[in-house]
């Protein structure tokens, strides 16, 4: 049996070609493809429901249903995606090579879906039932590609190895790019409308493309064994198990308020137009400065602390939702701050754990592709589950986009604020008691 590779992160010229006075050359080629993927996620599963319901007047629990179906069936195949990522990349280059093809193929796929999502055809506007199937086949082309790109993306991270210091510097540099295009994507669509969401989308995948292209190719063993087509191998560690237990009960906590913030924000605040991208964008620009904050902390308390401490501030920040009434934008702002400092540490510390995990079981260079597939996959159960659930609930408690009921929005508030804070509350003490009590990072 072929052993797995064990680079030490002292001896991998890819990992070192992050470090120095021109390491900044070798974050932006791998980060920067961040950024378009980011700017697709936010339109992708705040913007478009949103946009669906006021817009075209297809029902909340019809999207909910329909966005948890495809979630759902984009979500299995991550594992496999991530595989055969395992199994085209056997060599270095072999493995250059099938990052070039999957990102060029896997950008013109997600352009393509994202622009028939935004423009339906004016005949189907009238029909419902028309509208759900164009954008049932729009999500799965926006889905599968998107799906690809990233796991391709995280997998090469988690390939490149390194230190704890290493690896979060590394996810830093990806994160930073992805937050730059949700600020983007959160601005663009109310100051010009999707036509410029659309053109930016294409610009930044052009560009991210062309940068991933000059990065450093991680170290990859020459592997000689087929793999096989899909593996549950990740599931048979226990660092994995609870690791992962974590980051999905966490995630589903930030999913519910990522796919109810722009319904809070028209019906409960009253906001007027244009306001959630000054919300959105204060949000991910506070999360944006917070990293290198972040990491600072990490050299001090590790990995798992830290993120331990983001996960508390998000609850104590978090819990203000439930005070605040029609008119109070400025309260709402600050919550968008505090809450996206919180968010820094989601985005960069659970990915670097994932990337450690990886390394101390000698599956760097092997089966990194499974592993951020498994991963990918949870992270998209929880927004399939956070719309698939809340947004019926909605419904069923009485509330509809548009309404002034009382009854309604104070389920509205509810849902939206305190639910996330009971389950951040849950990963708190699943990270304090399966991670940092068992293990140090």
């Amino acid at each position: 049996m072929t052993q797995p590779l064990q680079v030490s992160p002292a001896s991998s010229p890819a990992i070192a070609a992050f470090d120095g006075p021109q390491g900044w050359r070798q974050g932006l080629a791998y980060g920067l493809m961040g950024l378009p993927l980011a700017f697709v996620a936010l339109p992708l599963y705040v913007i478009w429901p949103n946009h669906y319901a006021r817009e075209m007047g297809v029902s909340l629990s019809a999207l909910g249903l329909l966005l948890l179906a495809v979630r759902l069936g984009d979500a299995l195949i991550d594992p496999w995606l991530g595989r055969v990522l395992d199994q085209y990349g056997r060599t270095k280059e072999k493995y250059k090579k099938t990052i070039g093809h999957l990102s060029l193929w896997g950008s013109l796929l997600l352009l393509t879906s994202m622009y028939a999502l935004f423009a339906p055809p004016t005949g189907l506007r009238g029909s419902p039932m028309g509208l759900l199937a164009w954008a049932g086949l729009g999500l799965v082309g926006a889905s599968l590609s998107y799906s690809a790109l990233t796991i391709a993306h995280h997998a090469w991270a988690a390939r490149l190895g390194g230190d704890t210091r290493q690896r979060s510097r590394v996810v830093a540099w990806r994160e930073s790019a992805a937050l730059a295009g949700v600020i983007m994507a959160s601005v663009l669509p109310s100051m010009a409308g999707w036509p410029a969401l659309i053109t930016g989308l294409a610009l930044s995948l052009l560009i991210g493309v062309v940068l991933w292209s000059k990065a450093v190719v991680p170290d990859t063993p020459t592997l000689t064994n087929p793999l096989p087509l899909l593996s549950a191998s990740p599931w048979q560690q226990a660092q994995f198990r609870r690791l992962i237990a974590i980051f999905v009960v966490n995630g589903f906590a930030s999913a519910i308020p990522a796919s109810l913030v722009l319904f809070f924000v028209q019906d409960r605040l009253q906001a007027p137009k244009g306001m959630e991208a000054v919300f959105l964008g204060s949000y991910f620009l506070a999360a944006a400065v917070s990293i290198p904050a972040w990491l600072a902390v990490v050299k001090r308390w590790g990995l798992a602390r830290t993120w331990a401490v983001g996960m508390g501030l998000s609850v104590l920040v978090f819990a203000w939702v439930l005070r605040l009434e029609t008119g109070d934008f400025t309260a709402f702002v600050l919550v968008c701050l505090l809450s996206g400092l919180a968010l820094g540490a989601d985005l960069v510390l659970p990915a670097a754990l994932l990337n450690g995990v990886i390394a101390e079981l000698g599956e760097q260079g092997r089966s990194e592709g499974v592993y951020v597939g498994w991963w990918n996959m949870a992270a998209k159960l929880n927004l399939a589950l956070a719309a698939g659930v809340t947004l019926p609930l909605l419904a069923f408690l009485g509330y509809s986009p548009g309404q002034q009921d009382p009854t309604a929005l104070w389920a509205l508030t509810w849902v939206y604020g305190a639910v996330p804070c009971v389950f951040k509350i849950i990963a708190l003490g699943l990270l304090v008691q399966l991670w940092i009590r068992r293990s140090s990072s």
